[in-house]
């Protein structure tokens, strides 16, 4: 299962494979054209009070996570369709944030990872 993490302001490619936004809210100064997006999956992104309450504090990082993943485990037929898309070729998950490293992509690629069959 190939899962990559991309910001959504960085240039496609075909590498990318499908591509997934997992935000709540449109980039802001993104076409959908210019994304290239296949599929927005905005209710697998962390509920607007668990996303205010991390505020990308690299110290509520690990209990970010716990609460996150407490949230995904009530979308398990999104959760699947990603990993379906992936057991047939790469998938992006992009993401709008700055922070490159402590973004809900990056866990929610970890959920997936931790989570497989």
């Amino acid at each position: 299962m190939r899962i990559a993490i991309k910001r959504v302001y960085d240039n496609p490619s075909e590498a990318d494979g499908v591509r997934i936004l997992v935000d709540r809210l449109w980039p802001r100064g993104v076409s959908r054209e210019a994304a290239r997006i296949h599929r927005w999956l905005r209710d697998l992104s962390p509920s607007e009070e668990l996303r205010r309450w991390f505020d990308h504090d690299p110290a509520r990082w690990n209990e970010f996570k716990r609460r996150y993943f407490l949230e995904l485990d009530g979308h398990r037929s999104l959760v699947e369709s990603i990993r379906t898309e992936a057991a047939r070729g790469t998938v992006t998950l992009l993401y709008a944030a700055r922070e490159q490293t402590l973004n809900n992509a990056s866990a929610l690629r970890e959920f997936l990872k931790k989570s497989e069959p």
